[in-house]
């Protein structure tokens, strides 16, 4: 299946002399009510000060910024968006909209669906926000509380018709499987109720356990385990499922209706720049990536010295844009122009990563057709172990020069 049509060579910016490089936004919100058992993201329970100051610290660092080109997409990550008030949540928008220098094409925020209100989407079509992702997770009320989820199925599907009547471009359900105590009935059922409500896009994510949540801790002490042969089995009916239901899979974990495929993302696994705005926020910008600090406290007190508290900074090199955009770029459908890489990075001795690819080729992971590489079905199943390969064979190369 083809990917969206992004204005990018397959696995790197367009060359043209008609090519504007993409520029993304994304905005980190760290306020959450509570903490997921398998979420690792940086986030604070808000209050109203909090919330007042963080509005005042995003202003402030889009200032530093000075995006210097118009920003073509946006998306409202965190955390929890919808926690904000509607006359917040239309600050935002102001602040955000006075930076981009002309309308996004696509404007995402994430919401959980018990923070939907007729309030807060009149706020967010009027910031400018195109497209919406509700939290869907699960329909099924077991699932959501082994999760520490505090939404209910009644919830998401109100939440659905709110953002449907309320106009927005495009909606995604973000929905996870694998998770403990989930039949694959359970998961089908969930895959069936998502696909009655008809969105454009969704997002299907197999359980991870990330260091320092609940989940991992459970997985340490034994409370729960994981099932790889259950994990591929859900990946493979997921894919059988979504193909038969009209749903084009561009990625892994996504697929979308046509022209419904999230632009922001694909950006980034293109290897494209963005700019990351708030606490934990991460970019990719100007020659460098780095990420602001996950304390909101020391964010704003950088902020107020007119300094960007990031941490982890490296230089984009070709070599390294050239390792993730293999990494990355393998995770999407349309795969990934080696030749091109190889042109633009001619320096690397390319020996090691084309022994490695045609290993994955030979054992069925991967496939080439002109110069264009992308993986099989069973390639994708077991994407991240490839990616790793290919780190791997980079890192020999990198020792070898």
């Amino acid at each position: 299946m083809s990917g969206p049509e992004t204005g990018q060579a397959k696995g790197g910016p367009s060359t043209g002399p008609e090519a504007r490089r993409p520029l993304g936004l994304y905005v980190h919100v760290p306020f959450c009510a509570s903490t997921c058992d398998f979420c690792a993201f940086y986030q604070e329970a808000p209050t109203a000060g909090d919330v007042e100051r963080y509005l005042e610290g995003v202003r402030r660092e889009l200032a530093l910024v000075s995006p210097e080109r118009p920003v073509d997409t946006v998306f409202w990550g965190g955390g929890t968006p919808g926690l904000l008030a509607a006359k917040d949540l239309l600050e935002l928008g102001r602040i955000v909209r006075s930076a981009c220098g002309v309308d996004p094409a696509e404007w995402t925020i994430e919401l959980a669906p018990g923070s939907v209100t007729e309030a807060r989407l009149q706020a967010l079509r009027e910031a400018g926000v195109t497209r919406v992702s509700l939290g869907v997770q699960s329909f099924q009320p077991a699932l959501l509380e082994a999760l520490g989820r505090r939404h209910s199925r009644e919830q998401i599907l109100r939440a659905h018709e709110r953002v449907r009547a309320a106009g927005f471009a495009s909606v995604n359900l973000d929905l996870m499987f694998a998770l403990p105590g989930q039949a694959d009935e359970a998961w089908e059922a969930d895959l069936d109720e998502a696909i009655a409500l008809g969105p454009d896009h969704l997002s299907t994510y197999c359980l991870t356990f990330e260091e320092d949540t609940r989940l991992w801790v459970k997985l340490s002490r034994g409370a729960v385990r994981r099932d790889a042969e259950a994990e591929a089995r859900l990946y493979e009916a997921t894919w059988r499922r979504l193909e038969a239901a009209g749903y084009a899979q561009y990625e892994v974990s996504n697929f979308a209706r046509p022209g419904h495929a999230c632009r922001h993302n694909v950006n980034t696994w293109r290897m494209g720049e963005w700019i990351g705005v708030g606490p934990s926020a991460a970019s990719q910008h100007r020659g460098w990536r780095g990420a602001n600090v996950a304390d909101l406290a020391r964010w704003l007190d950088g902020l107020g010295r007119r300094e960007r508290m990031t941490e982890d900074r490296c230089a984009v090199t070709p070599a390294l844009l050239a390792e993730d955009a293999l990494v990355f770029g393998l995770r999407m459908n349309d795969g990934v122009d080696l030749q091109w890489w190889k042109a633009r990075v001619p320096d690397l001795p390319w020996e090691t990563v084309e022994e490695t690819l045609h290993g994955l080729e030979a054992a069925g992971r991967l496939e080439t057709r002109d110069s264009v590489v992308r993986l099989t079905p069973a390639g994708r199943l077991i994407a991240d172990a490839i990616g790793a390969e290919i780190m791997a064979a980079f890192a020999t190369e990198v020792a070898l020069a």
